[in-house]
């Protein structure tokens, strides 16, 4: 039996995270009162889960007279689905604050149960939703003259590695990351977008939001997610965006998909590779293809981790010193 210490009882937060959470929502509440963003809740509990390859759903089961045969219920890893419901339904521009669930996630960055921030602007592009997402979180840090720069997936890499994301196959990749002293590469069995986010994530990521606010945009249409693809420029991009600060990345923002028809393929494609990993095949979200089907309006949408930006606030380097209680603790 695993001892369990006398101190286990006690918050892994002190006070003064613990106010400058309760401050921080304050403010976010505040910033969308004033510009007309309705907050919302949504279930955390769904019969249906995220298919995205790179994302663990944790399930339970409710035992409900009514219900129909016991099964999964998956905790939300976004309100996202739910909120896009909303959306169909006419609600307007809406806001939540969450909590959000991913398993086999757990470090210094990262916690199985985490607080997130998701809003939606209809009739917005994501350009200008990269704005106000640098307002709120200047006025989140209180740092209202802090630099902003958006600077596109291609120039990143173009940049800092000498290689063009769109036109390089994977041995040049692979090769890539054992020029820059990458460990564990031998046996490693990575397709495309594998190798860039490894590059990425190990090579270029902390250079990213150094004394300022860094929008990466632009991204491969391979990893497009839930966002709309635009074709009209040199390339093909996802209009999606990530937020940067002192290498941190804080938040994942889209153009969205409103096509359902490609978006249940999207999903369809998902379960194939899940299926080729040997990976668990969730159930698709038939009423968030239903609602795309009634119409949603054409918006962006944004998710931001609160976690890591009360982090950023208080200036701690581990999760766990902005949680009340840690999962080891809960």
């Amino acid at each position: 039996m695993t001892e369990v210490s006398s101190a286990d009882w006690r918050p892994n937060a002190d006070l003064t995270a613990i106010r400058a959470r309760a401050e921080l929502y304050a403010r976010i509440r505040a910033f969308f009162s004033e510009s007309g963003v309705l907050e919302v809740e949504t279930p955390i509990l769904s019969r249906a889960a995220v298919t995205d390859p790179a994302l663990a759903s944790l399930s339970t089961q409710v035992d409900i007279a009514g219900f129909g045969p016991k099964r999964p219920l998956y905790l939300q890893t976004s309100p996202e689905f739910a909120m896009k419901r909303l959306l169909a339904a006419g609600i307007g521009p809406i806001y939540q604050i969450c909590k959000v669930f991913r398993d086999e996630e757990r470090g210094r960055r990262h916690h199985p149960e985490f607080s997130l921030l998701e809003w939606y602007r209809p009739g917005w592009d994501y350009g200008r939703l990269m704005d106000e997402v640098g307002a709120l979180v200047r006025l989140a840090l209180n740092r209202p003259t802090m630099p902003i720069e958006r600077l596109t997936y291609r120039d990143l890499f173009r940049d800092g590695l000498g290689l063009d994301p769109w036109h390089t196959e994977v041995d040049q990749l692979r090769r890539t990351a054992e020029r820059a002293g990458l460990r564990g590469l031998d046996g490693l069995d990575l397709d495309r977008d594998g190798w860039l986010d490894l590059l990425l994530t190990q090579c270029l990521e902390s250079r990213l939001g150094r004394g300022r606010l860094t929008f990466l945009c632009d991204y491969p249409p391979s990893q497009a997610a839930l966002s709309r693809v635009r074709t009209s420029g040199e390339v093909p991009v996802a209009e999606r965006f990530e937020l940067y600060i002192d290498g941190i990345e804080l938040a994942n923002g889209f153009g969205e998909l409103v096509d359902a028809r490609e978006q249940r393929a999207r999903f369809q494609g998902d379960l194939a590779f899940r299926r080729e990993q040997g990976r668990p095949e969730p159930p698709i979200d038939e009423s968030l293809l239903d609602a795309l089907e009634h119409g949603i309006p054409d918006c962006a949408g944004v998710a931001l981790g609160l976690d890591r930006l009360l982090m950023i606030a208080t200036g701690v380097e581990h999760i766990d010193a902005v949680l009340t209680f840690a999962i080891e603790r809960a």
